[in-house]
């Protein structure tokens, strides 16, 4: 018995045309994270200050490389819990103990990357 696995029409995409809608979908996820999340949005406006400020505080390339990288990664953290929200809310706007659990672990993972851009930034200012 052969079993037929349906796939998405876009993986069939090759080259050129693959790398561009790839483009094409990262751009309209960012519209639609801008516009719909505002915890996105405040992080964002926390980037478009903190680094540009890494630029005047920060003389060592590497710490400035530390300091830019734990706030990208605090908006790739942040992404990827709205999109855990955005599947879990697709799939039932219902009260459900495994629906919490997926929302406060993607919460967790943003906290933890709070943390981690204090800590850095702390410890490469106080050095």
């Amino acid at each position: 018995m052969r079993t037929e696995t349906i796939e998405s029409p876009y993986k069939g995409k090759r080259g050129i045309r693959r790398l561009l809608n790839a483009f094409s979908y990262s751009c309209s996820g960012l519209q639609e994270a801008f516009r719909n999340e505002d915890a996105f949005r405040q992080e964002v406006m926390l980037a478009a200050v903190l680094i540009p400020l890494t630029f005047l505080i920060e003389r060592e390339m590497f710490g400035r490389a530390l300091m830019i990288s734990c706030v990208l990664l605090l908006l790739v953290i942040e992404l990827i819990n709205s999109a855990i929200e955005a599947t879990v809310d697709r799939i039932s706007l219902d009260d459900h103990r495994l629906a919490k659990r997926a929302k406060d672990i993607g919460s967790a993972a943003v906290l933890i990357g709070l943390v981690n851009l204090a800590v850095v930034w702390t410890l490469v200012l106080l050095n």
